[in-house]
């Protein structure tokens, strides 16, 4: 099978739950960036916007505010996960906060695009990573939209936190559905 750096980050690349402390450099929070704003958009609008959050204090605030509005939710595994006492972003030293301009031609997706270079930066530099969901249920909170600085006419979607990996994990990855393409004539 054909093989180059980009397919092995992409084959390497596992979701990390377990953070050092200790805070990314700059320079690789720096390249890490970059990488998002390279990702493609619809019609180049380039359409996100990234809140950067290396305060312990405010990222264990959004993981107790979206715990605390999961807890209520009519659905049953929401609801237990936010009555559980994990921190929904993991301790991550760094966790960046992803909106999306309203109005975009595509800017779900283009955000999304944008994670994922993101996530395959950081493996690049050996930097853990996991893109978070259920953040999205800290965002109905007003302070807390005011405190992400997120601008006028943009939408929270997801988090992704970043920090070194406390342990490595297994390179390889879970078999994959291979039973998904259908070559058109």
């Amino acid at each position: 099978m054909f093989m180059n750096e980009v397919i092995k980050i992409i084959k390497r690349r596992r979701s990390i739950r377990k953070f050092r402390p200790d805070q990314i450099k700059d320079a690789e929070l720096k390249a890490i960036l970059d990488a998002a704003i390279y990702a493609p958009s619809g019609h180049n609008e380039q359409p996100w916007f990234f809140s950067v959050i290396q305060n312990d204090s405010f990222i264990d605030e959004l993981s107790s505010k979206a715990k605390e509005v999961m807890a209520t939710s009519q659905v049953d595994w929401i609801a237990k996960l936010g009555k559980k006492k994990r921190h929904i972003l993991y301790n991550a030293p760094t966790v960046i906060v992803i909106s999306g301009r309203k109005g975009a031609n595509s800017p779900l997706a283009d955000c999304c695009a944008a994670i994922q270079n993101m996530l395959l930066a950081a493996e690049s530099l050996n930097i853990g990573s996991l893109w978070v969901g259920l953040i999205a249920h800290a965002f109905g909170d007003g302070r807390i939209l005011v405190r992400l600085q997120i601008p006028e006419g943009y939408e929270p979607y997801y988090a992704v936190c970043l920090g070194y990996k406390q342990e490595q994990v297994n390179p390889v990855a879970a078999e994959r559905n291979r039973n998904v393409f259908v070559y058109i004539d």
